[in-house]
């Protein structure tokens, strides 16, 4: 397994060779999967992102539209629910700041005062969206998803999974090096849980070792995740020893970035796997 040495984001130089960052989950939506809304009002949100900061987060990431379906946010309405949130996060935490959009427009504004990564569930559909990011000197995130965002896929079929995500995410992070991102500024996601099933999600966790040995960080998303619950036959208040476990598993298997609701409980096993690894 080999892994990616450095990731870039703004100003801050990342060697990933033995390192794990933690990205804390912020979720400006009123109908999350996991919080509910509780973050949403402002004085919550800006609660939380102190907490993760506190607990460990080494970024944050700002969502204003949740991932599955549910009623329509428009354009207006999300650079209304996160533009600002990300600039008041600039100002008040010495942390990189990442969007959660999938719309270029959105990551432009929230790159023009302060984010430096868009972290894009649809695997660029927007034509936009990498030029945005280069011209702005952003990271990116490629992400896999089957369909769109936003959209039911019950039951997804793939001919070979690892093989179609592996591909699909090679061939967007060539399209970032392309529109004039540095291979730094890149990172992959297989998307577990956007069009897999349990056992799909599961498969491709287990292959991370595969997925990371193409030269780019590999971020999980597993944090509370449905695949878990239905592994495990938990509610999604209830899986928080699920995800540690997901997560340290991960990271074992060289995922380099872990987008979590828990930077507590994911930096302390962090930490704990780093300080067994370099003692060996």
């Amino acid at each position: 397994m080999q892994l990616p040495n450095l990731l870039i984001l703004g100003d801050r130089t990342y060697d990933l060779s033995h390192r794990a960052l933690v990205m804390g989950v912020l979720n400006a939506t009123p109908d999350s999967f996991f919080t509910r809304g509780t973050d949403f009002a402002l004085d919550a949100f800006f609660t939380k992102a102190e907490q993760l900061v506190h607990d460990g987060a080494d970024l944050l990431d700002v969502g204003g539209v949740k991932a599955g379906p549910g009623e329509e946010v428009t354009e207006a309405m999300e650079m209304d629910r996160v533009v600002e949130r990300v600039a008041e996060l600039v100002r008040r935490f010495d942390v990189p700041i990442s969007v959660d959009t999938w719309r270029a427009s959105v990551a432009r504004e929230c790159y023009k005062v302060g984010a430096v990564m868009g972290n894009d569930i649809s695997g660029f559909g927007d034509p936009d969206y990498l030029p945005a990011a280069a011209e702005h000197g952003a990271a990116v995130v490629a992400t896999h998803i089957r369909l769109k965002p936003r959209v039911a896929d019950p039951n997804p079929i793939y001919r070979d999974l690892v093989a179609n995500v592996t591909d699909f995410l090679l061939d967007r992070a060539q399209q970032a090096l392309d529109a004039g991102i540095s291979k730094e500024k890149i990172i992959i996601d297989a998307g577990l849980d956007l069009g897999k099933t349990t056992p799909q999600s599961i498969e491709l966790l287990r292959a991370s070792a595969s997925l990371s040995d193409h030269g780019y960080p590999l971020l999980l998303s597993a944090s509370m995740k449905g695949f878990l619950g239905e592994t495990f036959g938990i509610e999604v208040g209830d899986r928080r020893e699920a995800s540690i476990a997901a997560n340290a598993l991960g990271m074992v298997l060289g995922c380099r970035v872990l987008r979590v609701h828990d930077a507590a409980g994911i930096r302390r096993a962090r930490d704990e796997i780093q300080m067994i690894l370099d003692a060996g």
